[in-house]
């Protein structure tokens, strides 16, 4: 009888996509996913940017240790940011752990498990450099219809407040012909939409010397057939070139949405941040990507009371915002990460300071956002048609999606058989400042294999892909669409 198992996934987009990595690979070595709260197997995908990650964990992992005493044959793995960071204290901590693997080497992880059951002993592998691109393993994707492609692993900025670096090294490039090999497999799956994934896209060709490949590869993307939309995150301010927005602008199927962090409108703050750019230079990118694509939703990061941060500084940040007119913004009051430059800076502030600006900054920036989308009224939009993205749909008859910039829309189905995946048109008829409705008749439903797909509960499975390395070149012709995402 195969072990079950389950993962569970801290952090952001790139824990998400390596906990489909860990799925595939498991399920490669015969392993298939619980179906009920009793696992054979339970990994932890963690992650360390926020302050009380260790305490989530080892909580969690407290929680868990009543159902290892009572099935000694379950098995608990630690993996990630946090695990890279931790090492062998997780097993001193929680010595009910089995597995520990870090950033580096999520491939190892069926191999571990293995090693663990058969020493009966705890396994701690922790390596100091990249072992395997997590694209060349195996994924069991989580949507029928979307899906992350690394482009990259890795950061060679050096943020101060940032931990990542340190736990997932330097930038490290995927061959442009590997990305697009997978873009076409997730396609051939029936999926309608990527997101090309990676601490700094832009920055991507600077480990082969290509100083335009990251818009080299937008405009390739253009070129395969059945993709409807490309996205991308996140871009770093510093390294954004006008070569990209073109190549925004000017590829149909990539979507008219930036999401670019500002983490601060104080120029003194972004130098004590190491963030090579000021606030003049942020805001005249927004004002290029607006006049190529005048209906682009920008969101961005933001991060409130960083050392030395004061009211003055903080006012800058509120002057930024409201120029920018961010459809929506990811706000963080600064966290003390142990192994950072800011952790022991002067000046770090009391909570309450803090608590206090983040509280103007969210009041803001929510008033600019529904500001922004009642403008929307009355406007058409085109629907990915999404599962899980609306709490109340249950209760309200409706269903959700994401428009090609990104905005989230709760639409009324009026009983037709719309499925996730399936595409539909609909007007906006209410603006809220996190969402808009859409609560008219639908001008359009388009069936889609990604709705066959989810409908059926099946997931795109995909091969690691490794071609060697090929490079991208003159890209082909770009197809007429009317699918694409660009204004």
């Amino acid at each position: 009888m195969s072990r079950t198992f389950q993962i569970r996934t801290f952090g952001c987009q790139m824990n998400v996509h390596d906990s489909e990595r860990l799925a595939g690979q498991l399920e490669a070595a015969g392993y298939v996913p619980a179906t009920d709260d009793a696992p054979d197997v339970v990994v932890f995908n963690t992650c360390a940017v926020r302050e009380n990650a260790d305490n989530k964990l080892y909580g969690t992992l407290g929680h868990l240790r009543p159902a290892k005493t009572a099935k000694p044959d379950m098995q608990i793995a630690v993996g990630g940011c946090l695990a890279q960071k931790d090492r062998g204290e997780i097993v001193k901590r929680a010595p009910w752990v089995d597995v520990v693997f870090g950033t580096h080497n999520i491939g190892s992880l069926p191999t571990l498990l293995e090693r663990a059951r058969h020493n009966s002993e705890a396994q701690v592998e922790i390596l100091e450099s990249l072992e395997t691109f997590p694209s060349t393993l195996p994924a069991r994707r989580d949507s029928a219809y979307s899906g992350w492609v690394s482009i990259s692993v890795g950061c060679n900025n050096t943020c101060t407040f940032c931990i990542v670096p340190s736990l997932r090294g330097k930038e490290r490039d995927r061959r442009p012909g590997e990305i697009l090999a997978e873009v076409e497999a997730l396609v051939a799956e029936g999926v309608l939409e990527v997101t090309l994934l990676g601490q700094n896209v832009n920055s991507y060709g600077v480990e082969f010397g290509e100083r335009d490949a990251f818009s080299k590869l937008l405009r390739s993307c253009g070129s395969v057939t059945g993709l409807e939309r490309v996205r991308f995150t996140s871009p770093h301010p510093a390294a954004f070139t006008d070569d990209v927005i073109d190549a925004m602008a000017e590829t149909p199927n990539v979507c008219p949405q930036l999401h670019m962090p500002l983490q601060s409108g104080s120029d003194r703050v972004l130098k004590e941040m190491r963030r090579s750019y000021r606030s003049a230079r942020f805001l005249s990118i927004l004002d290029k990507v607006r006049a190529v694509m005048p209906e682009a939703a920008i969101t961005t990061d933001i991060i409130v009371g960083f050392p030395g941060e004061t009211e003055e500084d903080f006012q800058a940040t509120l002057d930024v915002v409201r120029q920018a007119r961010f459809s929506s913004a990811f706000t963080f009051q600064y966290s003390k990460r142990p192994g950072t430059p800011a952790a022991d800076m002067p000046g770090q502030l009391p909570k309450a300071v803090v608590q206090e600006r983040y509280e103007r900054l969210v009041a803001l920036q929510n008033e600019v956002a529904w500001e922004e989308n009642k403008k929307l009224i009355g406007r058409k939009v085109e629907l990915l048609v999404a599962a899980g993205e609306g709490r109340k749909d249950a209760e309200t008859l409706r269903m959700s999606g994401r428009a090609r910039d990104g905005r989230l829309v709760h639409f009324t189905p009026n009983e037709l058989n719309v499925r996730p995946g399936d595409v539909v048109e609909t007007v906006i008829t209410y603006g809220a400042p996190h969402h808009l409705v859409a609560d008219g008749e639908l001008i359009s439903h388009r069936r889609t294999r990604a709705g066959d797909n989810a409908e059926a509960g099946l997931r795109p499975k995909t091969n690691g892909v490794r071609l060697g390395l090929p490079s991208i070149g003159a890209p082909a012709p770009l197809p007429v669409t009317t699918g694409g995402c660009a204004l």
